[in-house]
């Protein structure tokens, strides 16, 4: 699904990139990059495809237990690379991994797509903009209603190997935090089952983790669950000393990707009316005044390729859309967060 959904309809709608090759070891009926898309060239193996000398950036989207070992590789052939989230699943290997990409000259970035979620952006906005005083409480969701575990690679995968919710949808909503505020001072965390209703650190689908900033006093809530029974679900519940924003729904992209919508659609990335934000004030009278705030007109996904193909034309890293010197640090919160679930102790960050 990932190359199928997220990748293959940016790459060939960027400016600047084009879609060359797809590796693929056993294509089968109803499931065949050959058959979707006979134009472009065929592998099976990952070492056919870096014997390539026209291949010059890899798309990694495999199963987060293989990143590190296939991104090391790309790398050393010289070659960029695009590592889907999780990008690995400890801070170490991602230390390695920028190590190589420097030693090799290579650009490496990680897919952080939802950087690109309308709502994210308009959150975004409301905040660098000032628009609700000092933040004082930041609540982000990512709740579902999925009684049944799935089967998928997703659900078999431990902590270890860049599984659990943490590291499937936490991954999202806490890149989202450390981009607009940077790294917490402390952090504290519980890892849950909810399905079968126990805390459970190794096979964990619900997050409820409190990053906390002690230079402004902030604390943001992340929040992930599998038994939420909300229609339309929580998104974000935003409070600061002069406003507060609310907003339920999550970002459209990907339901209408998966619909078929193409990225240069005209509706691409238009949230449903309904599902408009409030904003709520304090007055130059003091009173409160509340009114909807419509989510921003935004970039869409396509936006991370567009500035992955100028970085790629550039090789500077300030260039690159979602650093892995961030993706780094996103995993040092996560393995914070990790630590405290496990010794029920308030992390402290350097």
């Amino acid at each position: 699904m990932s190359a199928k959904i997220f990748h293959i309809p940016f790459i060939t709608l960027a400016s600047g990139l084009k879609l060359h090759s797809i590796v693929q070891r056993t294509p089968r009926q109803g499931s065949s990059a050959p058959d979707d898309h006979p134009a472009v060239r065929h592998y099976t193996t990952v070492e056919d495809l870096l014997a390539d000398p026209e291949v010059d950036l890899v798309v990694i989207t495999t199963p987060p237990n293989s990143h590190f070992e296939l991104a090391s590789q790309i790398l050393k052939s010289h070659k960029n690379v695009l590592v889907e989230k999780p990008f690995v699943p400890t801070s170490q290997q991602a230390d390695e991994l920028l190590k190589v990409a420097d030693e090799n000259s290579r650009v490496i970035c990680v897919y952080q797509n939802r950087r690109w979620d309308a709502d994210f952006l308009t959150v975004k906005s409301l905040v660098e903009e000032d628009k609700l005083g000092r933040i004082v409480e930041f609540e982000t969701h990512f709740d579902r209603y999925r009684p049944e575990k799935s089967s998928s690679w997703k659900s078999q995968l431990g902590l270890e190997q860049g599984g659990g919710a943490i590291f499937d949808l936490g991954v999202h909503l806490i890149d989202q935090v450390y981009a607009l505020f940077g790294m917490p001072s402390t952090v504290y965390g519980k890892l849950v089952n909810q399905r079968e209703g126990k805390f459970n650190i190794e096979d964990s689908d619900g997050v409820n983790a409190m990053l906390c900033y002690n230079g402004t006093g902030m604390v943001a809530h992340v929040r992930i669950g599998v038994l939420s029974v909300e229609q339309p679900q929580p998104r974000f519940w935003i409070r600061g000393s002069r406003g507060t924003y609310r907003k339920l729904g999550l970002d459209p992209q990907e339901d209408q990707l998966k619909a078929g919508i193409k990225a240069n659609e005209p509706n691409f990335g238009i949230e449903d009316a309904r599902l408009t934000g409030s904003l709520s004030r304090v007055s130059d009278i003091g009173e409160v005044e509340v009114s909807p705030y419509p989510t921003v007109a935004a970039p869409t996904y396509l936006e991370l390729y567009r500035r992955l193909a100028q970085a790629l034309e550039s090789q500077k890293q300030e260039d690159i859309p979602v650093s892995a010197q961030e993706a780094k640090n996103v995993l040092v919160i996560i393995e914070a967060i990790q630590e405290s679930a496990r010794t029920g102790r308030e992390i402290s960050l350097p």
